[in-house]
């Protein structure tokens, strides 16, 4: 009995303790706001920035003349709207593959910019590497190394990508966005310190081709195979990547040939069918050749698809396009055109089938796999 009765009284305290806290005028002491967070990369009202307008100095990775272009970072020139697709066209206006390259003896570097396009990021790629800006600088022994990338929340960012740095002079390569268009930029450095933009290098190594050659689906800019190979060879880059556009059109080819390239590399079999190879391959590389009697051309197989393992449909058009890509070499072998390349596509992604991120599209992972695969052929037809 005693044990019964003091569990009612501990059951009706509860209850009432419960009763009390469901009162319609009792006080709930109002939450606090949370904390807005910190801009690590925002300016302080006391920094003092010195900016320099990449277009007094010029960039690389544009091919064409400033009086030809719509806009200064477009990729074609005007002429091309209307004579490409009107895809391509619009593709072209992504700055892809475009670089400024600088000296300064600066310990923190800036930059203020604008891109085109409201959409930051895609659903399989992050605002990084569609609208971002990736920073590298030489080392003490000349080697490109990684310093930061710009993370951006607008479409206009004024931002400090880096501060206290080892102290000294040293070049620095500042990546474009890979799926957007630049209305602007400008880079800047301590008010009193060294500043040189560098001028673009003469023949540049340029790669026509799909949505993985244009950067799908890198996380910065600079992780694309082609600029991860530009800085292993240390030499200027084009990038003609056209992402669902890109193939083989004698269209753009008519821009390719006003290119004074080291090399032409030709890797547009992911949006082409064994049929359009067959009928397109070929008198691209004649163009070309017509037209750049000595430039290196190296033609790419597609990467096959991370999970054709289970695909037989999959594995079976690759093996077709592959081969048909095959048989448009052998051909113009046998006909005497001279300074062709032909890279196998099956390993490009790796052989685990963690190289890509939705099947199609290079993760870091594979564009770095790619850039293993590619470094002989490149290295064959540069001569080093």
């Amino acid at each position: 009995m005693k044990t019964t009765a003091l569990l009612l009284a501990l059951l009706c305290a509860g209850s009432a303790g419960f009763a009390q806290q469901a009162k319609p005028d009792a006080k709930v002491p109002a939450a606090k706001a949370a904390p807005k967070p910190v801009d690590r990369y925002a300016l302080r009202p006391d920094e003092k920035v010195s900016w320099h307008d990449v277009r007094d100095t010029d960039l690389e990775g544009r091919a064409f003349p400033d009086a030809a272009r719509k806009s200064y970072f477009d990729r074609l020139p005007a002429e091309a709207d209307g004579k490409v697709t009107p895809a391509v066209w619009g593709l072209s206006r992504d700055s892809a593959g475009q670089m400024f390259r600088f000296r300064t003896d600066s310990t923190s570097i800036y930059a203020h910019y604008k891109v085109t396009k409201a959409k930051l990021e895609q659903p399989h790629m992050p605002a990084t590497g569609v609208s971002g800006l990736d920073l590298y600088a030489r080392d003490k022994d000349g080697k490109w190394r990684w310093v930061q990338v710009v993370r951006p929340t607008a479409q206009e960012m004024k931002v400090r990508i880096t501060e206290n740095l080892d102290p000294g002079e040293r070049e620095y390569a500042l990546y474009l966005p890979l799926y957007n268009g630049v209305e602007f930029l400008e880079v800047g450095v301590t008010e009193g310190r060294k500043f040189e933009g560098l001028k673009p290098r003469a023949k540049p190594v340029v790669f026509y081709g799909t949505s993985i050659t244009h950067g799908a689906c890198a996380s910065r800019p600079g992780m694309v195979h082609t600029a991860i190979l530009g800085r292993r060879f240390d030499v200027p880059v084009v990038n003609l990547g056209f992402s669902g556009n890109g193939r083989m059109d004698q269209a753009v080819g008519d821009f390719l040939v006003r290119i004074d390239a080291a090399v032409y590399v030709i890797d547009c079999l992911p949006n082409m069918s064994p049929k359009d190879v067959t009928e397109k391959c070929a008198p691209l590389v004649k163009q070309l050749r017509a037209a750049r009697p000595d430039t290196p051309i190296v033609l790419v197989e597609d990467r096959r698809n991370t999970d054709t393992w289970l695909l037989a449909a999959r594995r079976k058009f690759h093996d077709e396009n592959h081969a048909a890509l095959m048989a448009a070499y052998d051909q113009l072998v046998k006909e005497g055109v001279k300074g062709l390349s032909y890279v196998p596509g099956d390993h490009l992604y790796g052989d685990d089938n963690d190289g890509a991120t939705d099947g199609s599209h290079a993760s870091d992972l594979g564009f770095y796999r790619q850039a293993d695969i590619f470094e002989p052929f490149l290295k064959a037809a540069l001569g080093r």
